[in-house]
């Protein structure tokens, strides 16, 4: 299989160095320490944006470039399989690089955004090193070979995330928003913790693919490693926002800068499910914990639950934020079908699909929420109604979040189309009828309120006068190459759904 991110992944990759291998870790890392030293000739300056700015932009592009560049020449991936460094703990394959390839991606889109929406504000340096903490952190996560990393990646990529969410600190909604987010964060680490001590305790093992040795022994706990398969999968379904536990997401979008909303609900989404699908895959194969428990049956559940509350939730709500945050939630439950659907023949195809959609997801969602953050640079308002007849005042970025909108419900104007196509193929192909029914039925619930959007930029008359000051080059910049990504990725989904697919096959060989 050849095209796009996929030339050559099906190549003998030749050998390389760690550091190598784990260059747009080390480029995310090395970025955050270049802001440290950047902030410390004069940290009370807050005109000094735009070279931190500049710094974090350039280092999330080339950790971009850096993780395309290891795609597309095959590191880690074809004849010469992944690559372990560290004793197993961290692994360097076709889905780590192209996890990394989503995050790296929202992370500079949300830090180019940000330059215009922090402008003037105090603590710049340190919004961007924490952006940048985050991005490693997810990273990593991509990259975990164990429970062991698989934690403490998670967490390096939480506690960032945390203090972002909270960092209007003259803003009660703000602050509220952080404190919720990181008292169901840490009830939901504690939650996996403990599950990954069952695990341990039933198994003996940490390493992901010794964890699958000890259980095809049938030497493990049963009851035991039950009760931690479910937690496990339980902490991730906090990380995701899956229902039952998405009840942080709608607070924690809405409080937090809406930068930080668009970086949350598309890269920390995705950073959860690589791991899921990584562990649950390789550590937790359906043949092997059958019966202990299974877990597929769980994430059919997830999967149903969470896509219909998620548009229903959103189909109410008054505010385009909110909206925006169950919006969140629906897609997180197309995502799941991904888990729901392996053991059933196309392991590939299924996880493939849905590392495709949180592909396409990453730039869309990061662009709509992105002009909500111009909306709220313009001080415009929040509800539907506010955004009336705001297409005439701001043409191009309404088109922009047309073609958001219309992509995310499903309709052929952006990638969303046929990733959600893929889904369903997989469904379907799958035997999941039930699950494909739910998934054509959400998406058309959620025109409704994606249209509502639509109508309100284009064919509603603002209750008042709209004034419009300025027109932020870096907010702009940002919310239209999202939207140009989008709109690309509807024909050129199959440049990239070769390297998902074979990446997601990879684990299963």
């Amino acid at each position: 299989m050849t095209g796009g991110l996929g030339v050559g992944v099906l190549q003998t990759a030749p050998p390389i160095g760690d550091w190598v291998a784990l260059a747009p870790v080390l480029l995310l890392a090395l970025t955050a320490l270049a802001l440290f030293v950047i902030d410390s000739v004069d940290p009370d300056d807050a005109s000094g944006g735009g070279a931190l700015a500049g710094t974090a932009a350039v280092g999330t592009l080339l950790a971009l470039v850096a993780a395309i560049a290891l795609l597309i020449a095959g590191i880690g991936q074809g004849q010469g399989g992944a690559l372990r460094l560290y004793g197993g703990q961290l692994i360097v394959d076709g889905m780590a690089l192209f996890f990394t390839v989503i995050f790296t991606s929202v992370a500079t889109l949300v830090i180019v955004a940000s330059y215009d929406y922090l402008r003037d504000r105090v603590y710049q340096a340190e919004y961007y090193v924490l952006m940048l903490l985050a991005t490693t952190g997810m990273a990593l996560m991509a990259s975990s070979g164990s429970l062991a990393t698989v934690f403490i990646s998670l967490e390096l990529a939480s506690l960032p995330s945390y203090a972002l969410v909270a960092f209007l600190k003259d803003n009660r909604g703000s602050v509220e928003a952080g404190i919720k987010y990181f008292l169901i964060g840490a009830l939901s680490s504690a939650i996996f913790a403990y599950g990954i001590s069952l695990v341990y305790g039933a198994t003996g093992r940490l390493g992901l693919e010794a964890i699958a040795r000890s259980l095809s022994g049938g030497t493990q706990l049963v009851g035991i490693l039950g009760v931690g398969v479910l937690m496990v999968a339980g902490g991730f379904a906090f990380k995701t926002a899956s229902v039952p536990f998405h009840f942080w997401a709608p607070e924690a979008y809405e409080g937090a800068p809406a930068p930080v909303s668009a970086f949350l609900s598309s890269a920390s989404k995705a950073a959860g499910f690589v791991v899921a699908f990584r562990v649950f895959a390789v550590a937790f194969s359906p043949e092997a914990v059958v019966a202990s428990v299974d877990w597929t049956l769980a994430f059919w559940l997830l999967a149903a639950v969470t896509m219909t509350l998620g548009n229903f939730a959103a189909a109410t709500q008054d505010k385009v934020k909110r909206m925006l945050a169950y919006s969140s939630v629906g897609h997180a439950g197309y995502v799941l079908i991904g888990l729901a659907a392996l053991n059933s023949g196309q392991n590939g195809l299924v996880l493939g699909a849905s590392m495709i959609h949180l592909l396409v997801y990453g730039f869309m969602n990061t662009g709509a929420f992105l002009f909500v953050a111009l909306a709220e640079y313009w001080e415009v308002g929040r509800t539907f109604e506010d955004y009336n007849g705001l297409g005439t005042q701001a043409p191009i970025a309404c088109v922009a979040m047309t073609v958001f909108m219309f992509s995310l419900a499903g309709l052929p104007v952006g990638g969303g189309f046929m990733s959600k196509y893929f889904i369903l193929v997989g469904a379907v192909g799958t035997g999941h009828f039930l699950l494909a029914a739910l998934l054509l039925i959400n998406s058309a619930l959620s025109l409704y309120y994606y249209s509502r959007v639509v109508r309100s930029l284009w064919f509603e008359e603002p209750a008042n006068s709209i004034g419009i000051e300025g027109y932020p080059l870096g907010l702009y910049a940002a919310v239209v190459g999202a939207a140009v990504v989008t709109f690309l990725l509807l024909p050129g989904i199959f440049l990239v759904s070769d390297a998902a697919i074979s990446a997601a096959s990879a684990l299963f060989v």
